[in-house]
């Protein structure tokens, strides 16, 4: 036989095999993901590129293929927070924290580290619009709910002001409680300076 012939046929089947390989492995991790997940996987990326209209159309494919999708829920409510949508925000919120607190089971540590983001989350909607007193609860039954998960620093800081100074959803809800504690005249619960260079939070 030709060894030119031989040698094309070897390299014709060697990369035959690794395009197989190639095409099993990317089959296999579609297919071995829970519906929903791959899409909100592809929102979440499309989130931290600020592409939204693009995230929230993943988010909402994940849906089709799994209603009640707790991370589709929670991106679009992110959306929504980024475009300043904040009624849909609330709206997405209610709705995912209703249905974790109906269907949670005891020993779903992911589950309830989700809800308790979901309430931090709807507390720095309530804050962002100046509704204190609801963003105070909402903070609290995020640390009563799991706390760990709502205690990374810099997250309330930098959803509200857009800066890198350590904050955390414990530091927003106590002093949120001191203010709302004295005189309505005597609050700062805004920092004007800060305000105005608020810019959005990349998750």
């Amino acid at each position: 036989m030709n060894p030119r012939v031989v040698r094309r046929f070897i390299v014709l089947m060697a990369l035959l095999t690794v395009g197989a390989f190639i095409f099993w492995d990317v089959l296999e991790d579609y297919v071995a993901r829970e519906p929903g997940d791959y899409y909100t996987e592809a929102g979440s990326n499309r989130l931290v590129d600020e592409l939204y209209d693009q995230a929230l159309e993943y988010f909402d494919k994940a849906l089709e293929e799994a209603p009640n999708h707790r991370g589709a829920l929670m991106g679009r409510a992110l959306v929504f927070i980024q475009t300043e949508r904040y009624d849909d925000a609330i709206a997405e919120l209610d709705y995912l924290i209703d249905y974790l607190a109906k269907t949670l089971e005891p020993d779903d540590r992911t589950g309830f580290g989700v809800l308790a983001a979901a309430h931090a989350n709807r507390g720095i909607v309530h804050d962002r619009l100046g509704r204190y007193e609801q963003a105070l609860e909402d903070y609290v039954q995020a640390l009563n709910t799991d706390n760990e998960t709502v205690e990374g620093p810099g997250v309330v800081h930098k959803i509200l002001y857009g800066s890198d100074r350590v904050s955390s959803v414990r530091d927003r809800a106590i002093y949120l409680y001191e203010q709302l504690q004295l005189p309505e005249e005597e609050r700062v619960l805004r920092i004007p300076e800060l305000d105005a260079k608020q810019r959005m939070y990349k998750p």
